[in-house]
């Protein structure tokens, strides 16, 4: 109502171009050889070019963002102070009551909506003279240095698309109708799509669960890539290799690790595990590793690790217990047809557990992807979707999770608030999670049963 729908078309606009400045100040920031003084003063001049295209539409959303704050702010001071009322009405409390009625402000909707009615003509027009000018810009010829002549077409591309977009947001601000209410699919969708997990924003929160879907689900992937095949290999050699001796001495302390807290591991991800990590990037030698040297210490990689550990006892235990299962003349059949003993354990031992070794991967998959106190200490709490493009470089990046910011954030909003909501939301996701795998798992287990 307070009309920053409208606003949010026009100033998703402009923080378009805002980035697209920035991707274009970082080609000249990352140039290992310096420009000469003729292609550093044509750049600069693209780059002012560039920007000023923007400036007027910029002047008129700062302006809009002031206007239906403060209409916004008044509204939820009003809910506040109507609330109030109810509660002082009920105490019989009428002096504080009728002093609290003095306080309530009317709100100028009909106000904002003619502005911003009135201001759209202008607003379109200095819309197309951004589009007009990028196709001045992007089309005139720029000498550049060859190594930043790859990073600048892909920029140019950028802003191409961003050219594109532009009649749509016009269009999108024409029909925008104030009087039409938000269906309940749009804010189901904007949740479980949502691109922004943003509090306390001067402007307006955002609660997007892609952010920290991806970081668990990365983080979860890299844990399980560490811990099956280590789990798997222990259990394989301490069940069918090796002897009671080593069996008395192996077995013992891969189980201990259950035993530690996971605040002491975070901590020694934050002290040991995540500097000595960072120190081995910086080594010349591994500098063509996608990622390296990383940028921070604290990351999915750290994480990821540290959860393996904690994962390890889990799968070792219950893979141990699957191939203990299987039935013994199995094995004595296999070897009296001939078969070596790799060959039994391959082709014999783990097709007859894999409904068991499924479960226990399952089953530490659970433990990765609910743990908190590690990744909420180790991952870098950074609020944002990993860049992809970058390969395995993604696992050296920053992440936040959905536990994580469940444990950070749930002890500090209000009770009933659209916040509190929101992370309620997270952990019905994570609760969904949980259940698809065991549904998956029991579909698994039950067609190896049939097959057998």
């Amino acid at each position: 109502k307070s009309g920053m729908e409208f606003v949010g078309y026009a100033k998703d606009q402009v923080d378009r171009h805002q980035i697209l400045e920035r991707v274009f100040q970082q080609l000249e920031a990352d140039l290992e050889e310096p420009m000469t003084l003729q292609q550093e003063r044509n750049f600069n001049e693209f780059e002012a070019s560039f920007k000023s295209l923007i400036e007027p539409q910029q002047e008129m959303v700062d302006q809009w963002v002031e206007m239906t704050s403060a209409v916004r702010n008044t509204a939820l001071d009003n809910s506040n102070l109507e609330g109030a009322i109810q509660l002082f009405e009920s105490k019989g409390d009428t002096e504080y009551v009728a002093q609290l009625k003095k306080e309530i402000k009317p709100v100028e909707y009909d106000s904002v909506y003619n502005r911003l009615r009135t201001d759209l003509p202008r607003y379109e027009k200095e819309t197309k003279a951004v589009s007009a000018g990028l196709d001045r810009l992007l089309a005139k010829p720029l000498s550049l240095p060859e190594e930043m002549r790859p990073g600048f077409e892909k920029a140019v591309k950028k802003a191409r698309d961003y050219q594109a977009d532009l009649g749509q947001v016009s269009a999108q601000m024409k029909a925008w109708d104030p009087d039409k209410p938000v269906a309940f699919y749009r804010s189901f969708v904007s949740f479980i799509l949502g691109s922004q997990w943003v509090t306390n924003s001067f402007w307006q929160d955002f609660y997007g669960i892609i952010p920290l879907f991806s970081g668990s689900l990365l983080i979860s992937v890299l844990a399980l890539s560490v811990a099956v095949p280590l789990s798997l290999a222990a259990a394989i050699y301490a069940n069918q290799i090796a002897k009671p001796f080593e069996l008395n001495f192996v077995k013992p302390y891969i189980e201990f690790i259950n035993a530690f807290p996971s605040i002491v591991l975070g901590f020694f991800g934050i002290v040991v595990l995540g500097n000595f990590i960072l120190n081995i990037s910086t080594n010349p030698m591994l500098s063509w590793i996608p990622g390296f040297p990383m940028s921070e210490r604290l990351n999915i990689t750290t994480a990821g690790l540290l959860l393996a550990l904690m994962a390890i006892p889990t799968i070792f235990t219950l893979v141990e217990d699957a191939l203990n299962n299987v039935p013994r003349h199995y094995v004595e059949a296999s070897y009296a047809l001939g078969a070596t003993r790799w060959q039994t354990i391959l082709k014999i031992m783990i097709p007859a557990a894999l409904s068991g070794i499924i479960a226990a991967i399952l089953l530490g998959l659970g433990r990765v992807i609910g743990e908190t106190m590690v990744v909420l200490l180790c991952a870098g709490n950074r609020i944002a979707i990993p860049d992809f493009t970058s390969g395995i470089g993604v696992f050296f990046q920053p992440a936040h999770t959905m536990t994580g910011i469940i444990a950070q954030e749930m002890g500090e909003v209000p009770s009933g608030s659209v916040h509190y909501r929101a992370l309620f939301m997270v952990g019905i996701v994570l609760f969904t999670i949980s259940l698809g795998l065991n549904f998956l798992a029991q579909l698994v287990v039950r067609k190896f049963r049939i097959a057998e």
